[in-house]
């Protein structure tokens, strides 16, 4: 996740539309045409040498100061080529955040400044492809005079009679060497973007050393107990975690154990850590230090697909795929229509999804644009239901949510989900009252873990300064 953390988005459509059509649609037809080209060249030589030896003599000398060409233009046809790919990527991220950002350029009258910017970014993109034409066209022409030099040395030979070949023959000389002049500049242009496009692999091979792999999704001679997990109970011993190398820690030294079938609400300020504790029980992040045991098990001595498996999260941004509502809710097809239309009963959106046309098979576009916020917020909570998981984690579930949803869907929440753990990281602190515990983080450690009520009955704890602020906030 590190890799996708640190690299924008437009790098990365770059790297996957640029640079994979490079490799994928123009380098092999390239390279083809280079090699036919070269091939095509050296038979014309080895034809014409025929006519005279020496004929051998004047192609290596001119070979050779086409060489001396060529290796000045090199570096310079790759730099021209490299900066070219490098200059899309943000021209694809300044288009990605314009599209996704349209109605706020246009509440704020940014209309301008975004099409200023997108034209100052294409002229860079396409200067630089400018010079790496006009590279190519400097190369070709001096290519072409070396070849007309030694078109005219071989009609020399022909017309003062050096060579005993036929006339046939020599007519047949003079026609090829005719074409080589175009082939041979064509096979040096050609060669070079070859190499040129060669950018494109190097570019993708330093994106494979950078993506760092996660552990393996699964582990041959491993299996996790039969039934696991039973309770749900889930314990931190002295758990560090930082999300990269070069990043201060972000949990430090959380000891902390959440019971079976219990309802923890988590609070804390904004970077108090309360996402972090999903990151790691997913182990999206792997500990820098300590374990977490659910049920005695250490999650990191089980493969990902086991442990991922076991758990339902309800996320903060709302994700949903193309594709059908039904598809969205059970991917796999695990469940009935009796048992999706039963959750998305208990979380309020069976009117809504009933008056579609196509009621279940209805079309989910790109990023589940055609339902509202709240919506796809509430399918992302009936897709956790459907999987009736031991352990769920409900990251800021509600913040989408008006007040009056937000009760009923913190009643489905304790109905719904009763014999499991459950850890609700909280966006209001109003809405985590009903819980059996609070965990209050800050600065990535534990401050507080009680009852609601003792912590409440504390004027000094940190969760009433947060409840009284909420209050504050609120009247």
């Amino acid at each position: 996740m590190s890799f996708f953390d640190t690299t924008p988005t437009g790098r990365l459509l770059n790297c996957f539309t640029g640079d994979l059509d490079i490799l994928d649609q123009l380098l092999p037809v390239v390279a083809e045409e280079f090699l036919l080209l070269a091939l095509m060249v050296v038979a014309i030589l080895l034809t014409v040498a025929v006519v005279s030896p020496y004929i051998l003599l004047i192609g290596v000398i001119l070979v050779t100061v086409c060489l001396i060409y060529y290796l000045k233009f090199k570096k310079v046809t790759n730099l021209f080529k490299r900066l070219e790919n490098y200059s899309r990527s943000p021209l694809f991220s300044h288009i990605l955040t314009t599209v996704q950002g349209l109605s706020s350029i246009h509440v704020y009258g940014k209309i301008e400044d975004f099409i200023s910017e997108f034209k100052r970014l294409s002229d860079m993109q396409n200067n630089y492809l400018l010079m790496f034409l006009s590279s190519s066209r400097w190369l070709s022409l001096r290519l072409e005079i070396m070849t007309n030099l030694l078109g005219f040395a071989v009609a020399l030979f022909v017309v003062f009679g050096i060579s005993s070949a036929s006339y046939s023959y020599k007519s047949m000389a003079i026609s090829l060497i005719l074409q080589l002049a175009s082939n041979f500049q064509a096979s040096a242009r050609i060669g070079s973007e070859t190499e040129a496009y060669f950018t494109a692999v190097e570019r993708i091979r330093q994106y494979m050393k950078m993506c760092v792999p996660e552990s393996p999704l699964h582990i041959e001679g491993t299996s996790c107990p039969p039934g696991w997990p039973q309770h749900g109970e889930i314990t931190f011993q002295d758990y560090c975690m930082k999300y990269r190398d070069n990043t201060p820690i972000i949990l430090n030294g959380i000891n902390l154990t959440i019971h079976g079938h219990e309802v923890v609400g988590i609070v804390g300020r904004t970077g108090s850590g309360k996402s972090s504790l999903g990151v790691a029980l997913f182990r999206l992040v792997e500990p820098a230090a300590g374990r977490i045991l659910i049920d005695g098990v250490d999650i990191c001595s089980i493969s990902l697909v086991e442990l991922r498996s076991k758990f339902s999260v309800v996320p903060q941004d709302p994700v949903l795929l193309s594709g059908t509502i039904r598809f969205n809710l059970d991917p796999f097809d695990h469940y009935t229509d009796e048992q999706i239309w039963d959750v998305l009963e208990r979380t309020f959106l069976s009117t809504t999804i009933s008056k579609l046309p196509q009621g279940l098979q209805a079309e989910v576009v790109e990023s589940g644009r055609n339902f509202s916020v709240g919506e796809r917020q509430l399918l992302c909570i009936a897709r956790a239901l459907l999987r009736n998981s031991k352990i769920i984690l409900i990251d800021e579930a509600t913040a989408s949510i008006d007040l009056e949803t937000d009760t009923l869907i913190q009643h489905t929440i304790r109905k719904a989900f009763q014999g499991c753990t459950v850890l609700v990281i909280a966006h209001r602190v109003t809405t985590v009252l009903n819980c059996d515990r609070i965990l209050v983080m800050s600065n990535g450690k534990v401050v507080e873990f009680d009852r609601p009520e003792v912590l409440k009955q504390k004027p000094e704890s940190v969760f009433a300064a947060l409840l009284a602020t909420a209050h504050s906030s609120l009247s």
